[in-house]
């Protein structure tokens, strides 16, 4: 069974007076739920996958990041609830700080659930959903199954065999490659490198 986490968790894992992540407020609900895809080049290389629901992003870290092949199973981890501000946030977290390393906001946009009650699918472990983001588009699914989440593109017009953590490198916002945004922010530029094609 899945519960939103709440916030306490988030902060109790980081030292604001450090990093320069969010803290976390209360957001007013929008009109459109937003998504965002972070790619994180921390201890190791992996995308933090985050839909907005009841005030928060809920979270899940993919190791190999998503994939538009509708045959591929990408395992999705389920982690920490992050504050709404967390999906505009690209830079370096600070090394020794919980997640340390380079982040970039890899892709954005909006999402709307295809069922009728989130909190049930959630609870249930299957959540379809549509994504229109500038890099991931059309219909997803996110399966719980005994060994963890599974994030699923459906066979839809968006659908493809490219890989496209390869062919899409850049910063949705900032058009940058993992090392260009450490290179700004101090971080290990080195380190970073290694994540970019």
């Amino acid at each position: 069974m899945m519960k939103s986490m709440a916030l306490e968790k988030y902060r109790s894992r980081r030292n604001f007076s450090v990093t320069p992540e969010p803290q976390g407020a209360r957001i007013a609900r929008r009109k459109k739920l937003i998504f965002v895809v972070q790619k994180h080049q921390a201890s190791r290389l992996h995308y933090d996958f985050r839909l907005e629901w009841n005030g928060v992003l809920l979270s899940w870290a993919i190791p190999k990041g998503p994939s538009l092949d509708p045959s591929v199973k990408r395992l999705a981890m389920h982690v920490e609830d992050h504050p709404i501000e967390y999906a505009s946030f690209e830079g370096v977290i600070p090394e020794g700080e919980y997640g340390g390393g380079t982040v970039m906001v890899w892709d954005k946009g909006a999402w709307e659930p295809e069922v009728e009650d989130v909190d049930e699918a959630l609870r249930k472990g299957d959540l379809k959903f549509t994504l229109f983001g500038k890099k991931l588009t059309g219909s997803w699914v996110l399966v719980r199954t005994k060994l963890g989440w599974l994030l699923i593109k459906h066979r839809d017009d968006s659908a493809s065999k490219d890989d496209i953590t390869i062919t899409e490198p850049r910063s949705a916002i900032s058009k940058k490659l993992l090392r260009e945004i450490a290179r700004a922010h101090g971080g290990d530029v080195a380190r970073a490198a290694k994540a970019d094609p």
